[in-house]
């Protein structure tokens, strides 16, 4: 076959100098969006837990290893320096068994339920003071707020045993102002709790923190409206004022409470050689976590102290669950915030 008609023109356009196209190759795809996308989030994803890494690493290491551990010891026969021996429930068995674990479940619950609804009584009357427009208020929720920082510490609660012991400023006063001699309060089961009460309520701070921040979010309007109506202050703080922190008396109520239930370095420092006891005169100040300290450590009875500990932890979790469920009832949230 001869040359075609293109073959010619071609040939003699190129001996004319003429640039003749060549084939056209095939167009390169685009780029898919779908996928820039995913290789977009996968290196930030992977950024991401990079600098999670160190929370991770102390999360796994320090809480949830120990917590597996301690769970697995709780049905062990374990002392700190022998291998565990698995025992089954009989840890809980003798636990429910004992009766000064459940002398200590009623000591920490008595300080439940009188030292958190006085500690938030005192912190909310101290923040409707505050909440007032005066002079100083910078330094008086400074000076108010300092105890909630130092009080937990080990320096102040030997310095308030040393105020209730015996022959201490607060017996002084007793015998001087009322003719009262009990001879100290850390020294007698009866009253050595309630200095432990007395320590956590002048620990009112925090609480007092955040319930300024709630007061301060109620509108003024609100109590321009009752005083045009005739209401008194009591009205005013019973209708206005309580309804419209209700969530932030919640998150304080939730907050206490939960720590109330840990409460331990204060009535081991305060408690401690009371009575040749480490927790008070005849366990006057047996908290639950002080019991749980001294059958762990002191007894060396490590299995039995970690199945009291999941106990104290389905104990706060039930408590908690309850007052969630009682929110429903007397918390009143703002359309759409909840």
């Amino acid at each position: 076959m001869g040359p075609t008609v293109t073959d010619v023109r071609a040939t003699e356009a190129r001996g004319m100098g003429t640039k003749v196209p060549g084939p056209r190759s095939a167009p390169a795809p685009s780029p898919d969006p779908a996928a820039a996308l995913k290789r977009r989030a996968r290196r930030e994803n992977l950024a991401g837990y990079l600098f999670m890494s160190p929370w991770i690493a102390g999360f796994l290491l320090l809480t949830a290893g120990p917590m597996i551990a301690s769970l697995y010891f709780a049905f062990t026969d374990y002392n700190l320096f022998d291998a565990p021996k698995w025992i089954g429930l009989a840890n809980f068995e003798e636990m429910f068994a004992d009766p000064r674990w459940r002398h200590s479940v009623s000591v920490t619950l008595w300080y439940v339920v009188i030292g958190t609804p006085l500690k938030l009584l005192l912190a909310l009357g101290v923040a409707l003071l505050l909440a007032q427009k005066r002079r100083g208020q910078g330094f008086y929720r400074a000076a108010f707020y300092a105890p909630s920082l130092i009080g937990a510490s080990v320096s102040v609660a030997i310095v308030w045993k040393a105020i209730f012991s015996d022959d201490g400023p607060v017996d002084k006063a007793q015998r001087t102002f009322f003719g009262v001699d009990v001879g100290g309060w850390i020294g007698d089961p009866q009253w050595i709790l309630y200095a432990l009460v007395g320590l956590t309520v002048w620990q009112f701070g925090a609480p007092m923190v955040i319930f300024l921040a709630g007061l301060k979010q109620v509108p003024r309007e609100l109590y321009e409206a009752a005083e045009v109506d005739g209401a008194g202050p009591w009205r005013r703080f019973w209708s206005i004022t309580l309804p419209m922190i209700s969530p932030v008396l919640f998150f304080n109520i939730l907050l206490e409470t939960i720590h109330s239930f840990q409460i331990f370095a204060s009535a081991y420092i305060v408690g401690g050689g009371a009575g040749g006891s480490a927790c008070g005169p005849a366990d006057g100040s047996l908290v639950y976590t002080c019991y749980l300290y001294v059958q762990g450590f002191e007894n060396s009875r490590m299995g039995l102290a970690s199945a009291m500990a999941w106990m104290l932890l389905v104990a706060v979790a039930l408590v908690t669950a309850v007052l969630f469920w009682s929110q429903k009832r007397w918390v009143h949230y703002e359309e759409g915030a909840r």
